[in-house]
């Protein structure tokens, strides 16, 4: 078996550069979700439950891409073809969702019919980001790992940077950011529409640049085990995965929670702290709804940096664990801010422990699969843990908020404490490339 060859810079960048605008719409997706469905009618106690279906589609998508496209070959790539079709479906979807309140539906049927939009939009965002993790661990060799997925990761975030700022950069050139009671505002539609560009535009280059090896350039770079994956029985997979792979899983559980507790509350907790309403019709609330974009940048900013940081810890359970406390530490600090720029410091500091769950996770796993096959299969369902703790935090976020007391700036502590969990977590991880 041939060592695969080291790549330069550019390769390793061109293998990821389509994610800069999957994650433009991904984070149209995570800053938007809640203020559209409280623009549209959702009850506060309620809003939780349409973040169910974002990570519910991930779990039963990534798992099925990644299975099937370990045993596609075709003229355009094994792995290409599915993110191709995918970002195609996004922008279709991203067109529609924002749309939501503008055709004249009842309050119920506009959630039902945004609900149905999001379903398909995760589903097709995750039929697009699947492709670029595998295309990684396909072709990069262990030791480029951690810079390949710390290259995906900065361009995840400098793409989320992007479409976090939107609504507040089109209502700062005069778009209109208040709309009639149930209609979502302009300023947030247009951001969806130059987000779907965007997205179709950086998926085109991925497919121009990178060429995927043929079935037998794969087998002269991979194990036996690696490259007999005519079938993959999940269970069977499961069984027989290494331990780091479940150990992983059990900090991305709390991780994952907490981070999805921000994407669905921090909007009605800065429209309450720094704002003063928790009036969804209110300019106040929809500032508060550009402003989220803002601090998801700032969020953002603070992971690309720490992502230049990460590569220098001789420790890699070290970093990851000290990126999760810094991140917690962040979440508490969030509701004793009542000043809109001092924001940006908890959220920078929230913005380290990203980073450290976008890059440090897959290559802890990928390295831990190394002779086990079906990569593809795998890294499908190492999925489902980022998207079961979503699922589970989306069912109990109405009854942890009623239990804290109904303000939404209280689910900040929780989100806080789960990322400490995590961190404490981190210390069982066992395995190559974990120390």
């Amino acid at each position: 078996m041939k060592q695969k060859p080291n790549l330069n810079f550019w390769k390793l960048w061109n293998l990821s550069f389509g994610f800069f605008g999957v994650q433009i719409a991904y984070s149209l997706q995570s800053a938007n979700i809640s203020r559209i469905f409280a623009t549209l009618g959702a009850d506060p106690h309620s809003l939780s439950f349409f973040w169910v279906l974002p990570p519910l589609m991930g779990m039963l998508v990534q798992p099925i891409v990644g299975t099937l496209s370990d045993n596609t070959w075709t003229r355009f790539g094994r792995r290409i073809p599915y993110l191709f079709v995918g970002a195609a479906m996004a922008v279709l979807v991203m067109l529609l969702l924002p749309n939501a309140g503008s055709f004249g539906l009842s309050v119920g049927a506009a959630l039902w019919f945004g609900a149905c939009a999001l379903m398909f939009l995760d589903t097709s965002i995750n039929m697009a980001m699947q492709p670029f993790k595998m295309l990684v661990g396909d072709m990069v060799n262990e030791k480029q790992k951690t810079k390949a997925y710390s290259i995906q990761s900065f361009l995840c975030n400098a793409g989320g940077l992007i479409g976090f700022a939107f609504p507040f950069i089109f209502t700062a050139v005069g778009i209109a950011n208040t709309a009639p009671t149930g209609v979502v505002p302009d300023s947030v539609i247009y951001s969806f529409y130059i987000g779907a560009l965007i997205l179709i535009l950086c998926v085109i280059y991925t497919t121009l640049k990178v060429k995927e090896w043929t079935p037998q350039e794969y087998v002269e770079y991979n194990a036996p085990s690696e490259q007999k994956e005519e079938s993959a029985n999940w269970i069977a997979l499961l069984r027989k995965a290494p331990a780091a792979f479940w150990q992983v899983g059990l900090v991305q559980f709390f991780s994952w929670a907490a981070f999805l507790y921000m994407w669905n509350y921090t909007t009605g907790t800065i429209s309450d702290t720094v704002w003063g309403t928790t009036d969804v019709a209110s300019a106040g609330y929809q500032e508060a709804g550009n402003w989220t974009g803002i601090v998801f940048g700032v969020q953002t900013l603070g992971a690309v940096l720490w992502a230049m940081v990460l590569p220098q810890f001789k420790n890699v359970k070290i970093a990851y664990a000290f990126s999760l406390l810094l991140g917690g530490l962040g979440f508490a600090l969030v509701p004793f801010v009542h000043d809109q720029y001092v924001l940006f410091v908890p959220f920078l500091l929230i913005g380290c422990a990203w980073a450290a769950m976008l890059a440090m996770p897959f290559a802890l796993v990928t390295n831990a699969l190394q002779g086990y096959g079906h990569m593809g299969a795998y890294l499908g369902l190492f999925n489902c843990t980022i998207c079961l703790p979503q699922i589970a935090a989306a069912l109990l976020g109405g009854v942890i908020l009623s239990l804290v007391g109904s303000h939404q700036y209280n689910m900040m502590f929780i989100a806080g404490a789960m990322l400490a969990v995590g961190a404490l977590c981190v210390t069982i991880i066992r395995g190559k490339s974990s120390d």
